[in-house]
């Protein structure tokens, strides 16, 4: 299995939601298109923001915490047709149960529980290099979320 991380919601040219996944040497990267509601729930965890009432992911970890259930992992496991299918692997009692769900909702338990996020093999031949991904005539807006000097630009600018 080959850990990953979301780098970003990005819009394609059709203003889709794309979830970016990139590999450990921010060398690869793994676009899964979601939609705006997924995309949304996803984007709310990557800024740690915490809403007054829970939505259906921030609802599930509470559940999950109540009932003493730890994600342990996820993984994006397969893809058919162009869609890609994923698993919670969670811990209760020492019982684990694999439970089958989609990478939108998988993504935004992970980002929220702070669990790691696994590619298969087999999914991770559907990854990208980043630098054919974005080129300067493409998109240069995503191309600068790459660009480590422009990663701690940002940095710098909010400290």
């Amino acid at each position: 299995m080959i850990p990953v991380r979301v780098k970003e919601i990005a819009y394609d040219v059709m203003m889709n939601p794309v979830v970016l996944l990139i590999d450990e040497d921010n060398l690869k990267a793994l676009p899964i298109w979601v939609g705006p509601f997924e995309a949304h729930a996803i984007a709310i965890a990557l800024q740690g923001i915490r809403l007054d009432r829970p939505i259906t992911h921030d609802l599930l970890k509470n559940i999950c915490d109540q009932l003493d259930v730890r994600l342990s992992m996820v993984v994006i496991n397969d893809i058919k047709e162009n869609t890609y299918y994923a698993e919670l692997h969670i811990w209760r009692h020492d019982r684990k149960m694999v439970i089958d769900s989609r990478p939108s909702d998988a993504i935004a338990l992970a980002l929220r529980t702070e669990t790691p996020i696994y590619l298969s093999e087999k999914v991770a031949q559907s990854f990208l290099s980043i630098k054919d991904l974005f080129s300067d005539e493409q998109n240069p807006e995503l191309k600068e979320l790459f660009d480590p000097d422009h990663q701690n630009d940002q940095k710098k600018s909010l400290h």
